[in-house]
Parts: structure tokens; sequence; C-alpha cells
């Protein structure tokens, strides 16, 4: 497997720091609007249920289920051929918000919709940490 820092990585922006410092620090954030209560992914400036901008970083377990997933049998970019097969999924998180990633830990045969899921962070030597996840 090819080492996480020679992949693409996320380039933060002040909008989804919170975000990726949270994974640094091995915890899930997620933002939420004050005034209507949405729980809000992927990171942004207005909330988009109500355009608000009362939005704060909230600490999550981070566990949820399969909502849809595949099997990448060809490679997503050259970087990423040494992970192939690789599990790619829709996880939904319990507060609703939904997440495209990576399933680890497991067999093709542990994945189904609606498997429980739980975190795991890839911690790169880069400082950039990727939120995965394997079934619980």
């Amino acid at each position: 497997m090819a080492a996480p820092e020679s992949k693409p990585r996320p380039a933060p922006i002040p909008t989804t720091k919170p975000f990726w410092d949270g994974l640094n620090e091995d915890k899930v954030r997620l933002q939420h609007c004050g005034d209507c209560g949405t729980w809000v992914y992927y990171p942004r400036r207005r909330c988009p249920s109500c355009l608000s901008a009362a939005l704060d970083w909230r600490e999550v377990s981070g566990r949820g289920h399969i909502y849809s997933w595949t099997v990448g049998r060809q490679a997503t970019h050259p970087a990423f051929a040494d992970d192939v097969p690789q599990f790619l999924a829709v996880v939904e998180l319990e507060e609703g918000v939904r997440m495209t990633t990576t399933i680890v830990d497991a067999e093709e045969g542990d994945l189904e919709v609606g498997r429980a899921v739980e975190p795991v962070f890839e911690h790169g030597t880069d400082g950039m940490t990727l939120l995965q996840f394997r079934p619980s």
C-alpha cells in the first residue's frame, strides 16, 4: 500500500480547518446550526437549510451505518493502485449527515447497507488525518 502522503491529500481552508483539526485529535466534529438545529456536512459558511451563519462546531461520536457501498476494482487515481480492491461507501452518521468514505478493516462479505460503522483515523506524517470507517 502506498504511503498516505504519496496520495492526493485535502487542502484545508478556513471554513474546513476545524473539521481537519478535529480529525488530527481523533475527533469527528460537525457544524451545527444554532438557528434551525440542522447538522451540516460538508463544512460551509451558511446553513444549507435556513441560510443562517450561526454555525458552530460540535464533537460527535462518528458512529453511523453504511447507506450505500461499492467495490472499486480499478484505481480511482494511479496513487491508489495498491489499494484495490477499495471499499467505497456513503456512511450516514447518527446525526443524519452522509459522508463519502472508505471502509477499512473489512472483507467484502462484511459489508451491507445498514451495517453499523465506527470512525478510523488515518494519520499521515504530513500532519493530515483522513476519516475512514470500519464495521463495528
